[in-house]
């Protein structure tokens, strides 16, 4: 423990003759065999005199009463930031830095697959970084890369270059690299088996068919998880074949209504970072789509 530096003047301290040996005796006397049939000379000398060991006390007593005076005022007269100098310090350690998220859209790189049904997890963060601010003009892990914060959380978004079914290689470099953990990571993409414009939120799960989730998965060493939000694109009419119907461009009327979804995303996605996944998921496994509004 770090010694305490008193003030010089009370280092200068001096006692009564005589009373210093009664109140703070040397060790010699204090465990001498004689003491209780011994007195010291100077009180000895005292107790000779008219006024006693009662004049010996009261004189004692006044002269301690002095120096306590004293000694009170020279604390006093000690500057505070010198008596905090003297004191044990205790640093108070700073709370560990706040792990960023990571917010994930799939799809495809390329004008060839600009406004497909396959790339609405790239639109969804192209709509979170308008409206949150943050610039998507970086290369970096394979992927267009931005940083920024919501709130006063730090997020990441990223969309990668590697085509949809090699996610995983993107993924995986920025988990890695700035120790995300799996449950601040949100991978957004499209999803066949729900309603066109519905979103679904769920803290983990499998690929589901899915084959940019399938590589997440495999590069995150199997592990599900994760949290997602499926965007619904629904199913191809008639008998359409799947791989041309998620590459087909959406109608006008089609891009309105993804226009709310995504806004009803961006909601989301903040209530998941601000408070949690449980009530960002009522919000909007509960909300209707565009459609069902009309």
């Amino acid at each position: 423990m770090k010694s305490v530096a008193f003030p010089a003047k009370i280092a200068n301290l001096s006692f009564p003759s005589g009373c210093s040996s009664l109140f703070f005796p040397s060790p010699a006397t204090f465990f001498s065999p004689a003491l209780p049939y011994t007195i010291t000379s100077p009180c000895r000398k005292l107790t000779k005199g008219t006024r006693g060991v009662g004049g010996l006390m009261s004189q004692c007593l006044s002269s301690s009463s002095q120096s306590l005076s004293y000694l009170s005022n020279s604390f006093s007269s000690q500057p505070e930031s010198e008596l905090l100098q003297a004191l044990p310090s205790s640093k108070q350690k700073s709370p560990p830095p706040q792990l960023p998220w990571l917010i994930v859209g799939l799809g495809n790189p390329g004008k060839k697959y600009q406004g497909t049904r396959h790339n609405v997890g790239f639109e969804m963060v192209d709509a979170l970084a308008n409206a949150e601010g943050i610039s998507m003009n970086t290369v970096n892990f394979k992927a267009l890369f931005g940083k920024g914060v919501i709130g006063n959380i730090p997020i990441m978004l990223a969309k990668p270059q590697t085509f949809m079914n090699l996610s995983g290689e993107s993924v995986g470099q920025i988990v890695s690299f700035y120790k995300i953990p799996l449950k601040q990571v949100l991978v957004v993409y499209d999803d066949l088996d729900l309603p066109f414009g519905k979103l679904r939120l769920l803290p983990k799960g499998g690929h589901g068919g899915h084959n940019g989730m399938r590589s997440i998965i495999d590069r995150l060493k199997g592990s599900r998880d994760f949290p997602r939000l499926r965007i619904g694109i629904g199913r191809p009419p008639g008998k359409m074949d799947t791989a041309n119907f998620v590459l087909r461009q959406f109608s006008r009327q089609e891009q309105e209504e993804l226009d709310y979804t995504f806004q009803t995303g961006i909601e989301a996605i903040r209530i998941l970072l601000l408070e949690g996944i449980n009530k960002s998921a009522t919000f909007v496994n509960t909300r209707k789509s565009m459609e069902q509004l009309s």
